[in-house]
């Protein structure tokens, strides 16, 4: 059965994506950090954005009978959970105050559940209007 997602579901989807990603951007953004400091978190966001959205495209994909190779989806996982450990590297040996580091961490983690509530819904809807 087939239906289409929640209007409630879709809008906390992108306001999970939206604070989470403006919440990290805007800690970048007025941090003291120098610029390559702020340029390693920030691709760090970007990385880890796109990978759990290929996870969750390749999961998907494999779920409904479409071909996923194995190098693909290991690298989508890979990718995952590197982007994780650079994070909590960088933010682990960062001279920051554990209150920072800690609100680095959960609007990281905000974002990717974010992005993969957003692609999950995406993915559904669009399968639902090809149907009807």
């Amino acid at each position: 059965m087939h239906q289409k997602t929640s209007a409630a579901f879709v809008g906390a989807s992108w306001l999970a994506l939206g604070v989470g990603m403006l919440g990290y951007l805007t800690g970048l953004w007025r941090s003291d950090m120098l610029l390559n400091e702020k340029g390693f978190y920030f691709t760090i966001l970007m990385f880890g954005i796109f990978a759990v959205v290929s996870v969750q495209k390749s999961v998907r994909d494999r779920l409904e009978g479409l071909p996923v190779t194995d190098m693909y989806y290991g690298i989508c996982w890979l990718s995952t959970i590197l982007s994780i450990t650079l994070l909590t590297v960088g933010l682990w040996n960062a001279t920051l105050l554990p209150s920072e580091k800690g609100f680095y961490a959960f609007s990281f983690l905000m974002g990717l559940f974010g992005a993969i509530a957003v692609q999950k819904n995406t993915r559904d809807n669009q399968e639902v209007s090809k149907k009807e």
